[in-house]
């Protein structure tokens, strides 16, 4: 089979599962729940179609074809409509999107609470370095391993790739091997962000990385799209020196654009290393950090 054949058959089994979608969401909403007169006795549960049209503002011919998984071009405008008017969650909204075939897909805010849970898990790996992060490199939570090894990161803005593009070699995390890793990095941002190309947070932040740091501006303007970074990744730590680490990248589905980066020791040699900052006390391996940035940078604090 051929790939635009293939092609084909996903778009229309894509279409099927819109249809069938819509169908369900369209039956639990009654009249009463937006407003609406009851009417003469209805033959099935919940809206009709030129209801639904009604009050997401779309013609009732172009609705009927939408839930009947027609091939018909949709704008986010209107898929928004639609989703007010069916009363869709932020997961219902996405799978919405998702079906349409719109690349732009909304996803619920990482602003909202972490689950305990999730600490739990992230402390439970010590002595393993863990780390939630967001779609946009944000740390959302950490454990004490991880903020042993990569300090820097916690300290002002908590984001992993402003601090990777903004930081001085000599101090930077992951300054060594860099470019085919940046190179990653920026192509998962990328492909995060074509879910959120309407989002001006993140409009605002790619421009600030782009006017901040050339590397970023011209990793950017290659367009690259990417997995998370594997394998690998020397880590440059004040305290003890570079750290081989093995990393290894997990998403999160119950936090919508969330993935968990976990690292252990490629060798014995990097055991030791992660088990002496593990022993250190926070001033201890605070220390060699901040005599640094007094020395090299003439600054106090990261």
């Amino acid at each position: 089979m051929s790939a635009g054949a293939r092609s084909r058959m996903l778009r229309e089994a894509r279409r099927g599962e819109l249809s069938a979608f819509l169908k369900t969401r369209r039956a639990r909403i009654t009249p009463a729940d937006v407003g609406l007169p009851a009417g003469p006795r209805r033959r099935t549960p919940g809206l009709r179609r030129e209801e639904v049209a009604q009050l997401a503002g779309v013609g009732v011919t172009w609705y009927t074809w939408l839930e009947q998984g027609r091939d018909i071009n949709v704008s986010v405008q209107v898929l928004d409509a639609i989703a007010r008017a069916l009363a869709l969650d932020a997961a219902e909204q996405a799978h919405l999107y998702r079906l349409a075939d719109v690349p732009t897909v909304p996803t619920a805010h990482l602003e909202e609470s972490i689950p305990e849970e999730l600490q739990v898990i992230l402390d439970h790996l010590l002595p393993l370095p863990g780390v939630l992060l967001s779609s946009r490199y944000d740390v959302l939570a950490h454990n004490e391993g991880f903020a042993a090894l990569c300090p820097l990161f916690l300290s002002g803005e908590r984001n992993v790739i402003r601090h990777v593009f903004l930081t001085p070699a000599c101090c930077n995390p992951y300054a060594v091997g860099a470019p085919e890793k940046l190179s990653r990095m920026v192509g998962f941002l990328r492909s995060a962000y074509a879910k959120h190309l309407r989002d001006p947070e993140w409009m605002r932040f790619i421009e600030d990385l782009c006017g901040r740091s050339p590397q970023f501006a011209a990793l950017w303007e290659r367009n690259d799209v990417a997995a998370p970074p594997v394998r690998n990744r020397v880590i440059r730590n004040v305290a003890t020196g570079d750290v081989e680490m093995i990393q290894t990248s997990m998403s999160l589905p119950s936090i919508a654009g969330a993935w968990v980066q976990i690292f252990t020791p490629a060798d014995e040699a990097a055991w030791v290393q992660l088990r002496a900052l593990l022993a250190m006390t926070p001033e201890e391996r605070a220390r060699p950090w901040r005599e640094h940035l007094e020395r090299d940078h003439g600054r106090v604090s990261a």
